[in-house]
């Protein structure tokens, strides 16, 4: 089987060797005689693949103590109601830094819970910048703030993280978890839905202080509340286990590769090889992000007509790249180039790019 570049933003591409290994623990899991996707999660062989998972997680990010790894289901867009039905009480303002499409998402359904405002917006500048999180000034009676730490349609990443003091920091770190070095430790809660760097689709990791568990709601169903994951170990209810397996398998693999330290500086070289075949163009591709906001995740650009980026698009596949266009709310185009993507998968596209001009320019 010959594999194409996989240049999709999510589901997105996996780690070759994690694909052959959980294709060889298929049909049967360890020596337990039967497939992980039939074993009982309240079995201790199931409880001890979750307790590893979360540890690794914790370790990978470097938070010794504090935080708990809960793994929940319905994808970021669940958390994006979650969130405010934990944490946004009587009286209690939820700011949002709303900074491309998922950020807005994410705001507008804190809107059907209670009270919430946009901190900063960079809607009215068609988010090609993004808002200044340095100097901003958070009032007392705000619940927590929280931010989408790269856009994904978009194609732009904070490269800062606000200082919000006591006030609870929120992340929706879904499209680039584990791509860089952060400290984690400015955040109370983050949450992650595992397509893009943590594994398939299917499981969400949320990462939060243990603190801020014990402040949430009580007053909502038990199905809702972290509490209830955290004290059942993420097994209150039947968990995605084999989501949780392919997850814990990437994680090793991220670890093997010398964790995220490493990992940033390949990302960083991967996305370097993009842009610059994206800037060398003489504006036959135009990025759709400003230079200082740009995605080490997502690059996104756009050509002088869509016809030619139909053309783009359908001459890329025969050589093998998939998933480049942009998404269906934007056009354009885009190249996720997460953890699992290889360097040579980029160096391969941007040289296709430029004999792309060679033969269209």
């Amino acid at each position: 089987m010959k594999r194409g570049w996989n240049f999709n933003p999510g589901p997105a591409a996996l780690p070759l060797e994690v694909l052959e290994q959980a294709k060889d623990a298929f049909v049967e899991y360890g020596d337990q005689g039967l497939s992980l996707l039939e074993m009982s999660h309240r079995s201790r062989t199931v409880e001890r693949m979750v307790a590893e998972t979360e540890r690794l997680l914790l370790d990978l990010i470097g938070l010794s103590s504090g935080y708990r790894v809960l793994f929940m289901g319905g994808g970021a867009s669940a958390q994006f109601a979650l969130v405010p039905m934990n944490f946004l009480g009587e009286g209690k303002v939820g700011r949002y830094l709303v900074s491309g499409s998922f950020a807005e998402k994410a705001y507008r359904e804190a809107l059907t819970i209670g009270q919430a405002e946009a901190l900063a917006s960079g809607k009215a500048e068609g988010w090609r910048k993004l808002p200044d999180v340095r100097q901003l000034k958070v009032a007392t009676d705000t619940a927590y703030v929280h931010m989408t730490t790269n856009n994904t349609i978009e194609g732009s990443q904070f490269r800062d993280l606000p200082d919000t003091g006591e006030i609870p920091l929120i992340g929706d770190m879904t499209s680039d978890i584990l791509s860089r070095r952060l400290d984690w430790t400015k955040f109370a809660l983050v949450y992650a839905a595992a397509q893009k760097n943590l594994g398939p689709a299917g499981v969400t990791a949320v990462i939060v202080r243990e603190e801020l568990i014990k402040a949430g709601n009580k007053q909502i169903p038990s199905i809702f509340q972290y509490r209830t994951y955290a004290d059942n170990s993420s097994l209150y209810n039947t968990p995605p286990v084999h989501a949780i397996y392919m997850m814990k398998l990437t994680l090793e693999w991220t670890a093997r590769q010398g964790g995220i330290p490493e990992l940033e500086k390949r990302n960083e070289r991967k996305i370097g090889f993009l842009y610059e075949a994206i800037d060398a163009g003489d504006g036959f591709y135009q990025g759709i992000v400003e230079k200082p906001y740009r995605s080490m995740m997502n690059a996104t650009w756009r050509m002088r007509d869509e016809g030619l980026e139909k053309q783009f698009v359908l001459e890329s596949e025969r050589e093998g790249f998939i998933g480049l266009a942009g998404h269906r709310s934007v056009g354009g185009l885009r190249a996720s180039a997460y953890n699992a993507v290889p360097e040579e998968a980029c160096k391969a596209l941007a040289e296709f790019m430029n004999d792309f001009i060679r033969k269209h320019g």
